[in-house]
């Protein structure tokens, strides 16, 4: 069994999943945002950070998934999502807990078999694969996308590195 947090890092609003995922089944364990309330830089990256934090401190997953960083049309954008996802990577990091990082297109890849799909095919997978009601708000369903698409990479990862089997719900 593996506990994955995925961060789908914003300045505005983070949103977190974490998924449980035992053999070729995973459900859902939390996901929400954290919305920053301040208009300035430095006190929305402390309320990444301490809500980050906070999720890491309460759930201990083993392995974190996050967005990495595209272009968008605004560099200035650009930046500030950098700083938000150096703000909940720094949070993780403090708990000594992996990062792996994806682009949007492997995450959509991976959870849709699409890399351009759109974001409601992507919150319509991730309410289907982990058996939810509904459709979580978009950026806790881009996170648990994340989580989903690092649970299905980290199997492959080890049957490259060797691992021949699960046991006692660990690669080897």
């Amino acid at each position: 069994m593996a506990l994955i947090l995925g961060i789908d890092p914003g300045s505005r609003h983070t949103g977190y999943g974490l998924v449980e995922h035992v053999g070729n089944r995973s459900r859902a364990v939390a996901f929400g945002t954290i919305s920053t309330s301040h208009k300035e830089m430095p006190p929305r990256l402390g309320e990444i950070f301490a809500g980050i934090d906070q999720v890491v401190k309460e759930y201990g997953p083993a392995e974190v998934g996050i967005e990495k960083v595209f272009m968008a049309r605004n560099a200035d954008s650009a930046l500030k999502l950098g700083q938000a996802r150096g703000a909940a990577i720094a949070a993780v990091m403090q708990a000594s807990i992996p990062v792996f990082e994806y682009s949007a297109r492997q995450v959509k890849q991976a959870v849709v078999g699409k890399g351009s799909a759109e974001k409601i095919q992507v919150g319509e997978m991730v309410r289907h694969l982990l058996g939810l009601d509904k459709r979580p708000q978009e950026d806790a369903a881009d996170a648990l996308a994340i989580a989903l698409c690092h649970a299905h990479m980290r199997v492959s990862l080890a049957r490259m590195a060797g691992a021949t089997a699960v046991r006692n719900r660990r690669i080897r």
